[in-house]
């Protein structure tokens, strides 16, 4: 896991996500999930690549049930970019490293 990927919860989405000064992707995950697995090393290598341009975060869903089921995740991965405290994108399921930056640039 990258030291550029923050680990957020329930308790801190707000803080973390909705109240940042710049743009957050966030991925909604889960341990068993295999495709979050398969896109996990993306995740990490974007939050390296685009570190002071975009915040990248990661939601157990396991372990925070609020946050998930406040934006509607019924799939995972499901990834949000979050840009003035408001989902600017979203796009469930896994995703190839140019989708991914793609996603993310446009949302920027």
């Amino acid at each position: 896991m990258s030291d550029s990927v923050l680990h957020v919860g329930d308790s801190d989405f707000q803080t973390q996500v909705l109240e940042s000064s710049e743009p957050v992707l966030v991925d909604f995950w889960a341990e068993w999930c295999g495709p979050c697995k398969m896109i996990g090393p993306l995740v990490d290598d974007l939050a390296r690549t685009h570190a002071g341009r975009v915040k990248v975060v990661k939601v157990n869903v396991d372990q925070n049930k609020q946050t998930p089921a406040q934006y509607g995740v019924r799939g995972i991965p499901t990834l949000l970019m979050f840009k003035d405290g408001k989902v600017a994108a979203s796009q469930v399921g896994a995703l190839g490293k140019g989708q991914l930056t793609q996603f993310v640039e446009s949302a920027l």
